[in-house]
């Protein structure tokens, strides 16, 4: 399984300026992140993954995993991240699946070191500025601390306007 010590050594590869956080108690997933570091949700950045759906289909080696990068506690909207992709439908991957694929626990996935074929977006309200966010490092007792810039380069991203449920404290361009 990837862990703290794999993002690490790929950021210090890069040169990246970057922190690991040992937090003060274990989180079960990303969406506890705020709450354990004392943060705003728009601060903390949660990796959903979804699975393109196919009905009377398993999964399918047709479509790959598609990775939505989004502010902790916020859910985007399937319908929205399927027409981003051009699908009809998607739904959010099985736990196995995202275990298999990415090689993190699911739901303290990374948005770095992921497989090639996964298709990454990233919510674009969370691209405004360049503010140090946390993210999961695929274990419960650990985050990055790193920039968003640098983030977003590395794991090659696509920021798009993607409609979300959940948490809206995150800051508007004219905050900045």
């Amino acid at each position: 399984m990837k862990d703290a010590l794999s993002i690490h050594r790929l950021l210090l590869e890069h040169q990246t300026e970057h922190e690991i956080v040992r937090l003060p108690r274990h989180i079960s997933c990303a969406d506890d992140l705020p709450e354990v570091l004392g943060l705003p949700a728009f601060r903390c950045l949660s990796t959903r993954i979804y699975l393109p759906y196919e009905p009377g289909r398993l999964y399918t080696e047709h479509h790959p995993l598609v990775a939505v990068i989004v502010p902790a506690g916020i859910r985007p909207a399937p319908s929205a991240v399927a027409d981003l992709v051009g699908v009809p439908e998607i739904r959010p991957a099985p736990v196995d699946l995202v275990n298999e694929i990415t090689d993190y626990a699911a739901d303290l996935v990374a948005p770095l070191l992921l497989p090639a074929e996964v298709t990454m977006l990233v919510d674009q309200r969370t691209t405004y500025g360049d503010e140090v966010v946390y993210t999961p490092t695929g274990e419960a007792w650990t985050a990055l601390g790193i920039h968003t810039l640098d983030l977003f380069a590395l794991c090659d991203a696509k920021p798009t306007p993607i409609p979300c449920t959940g948490v809206q404290d995150a800051p508007r361009p004219t905050d900045h």
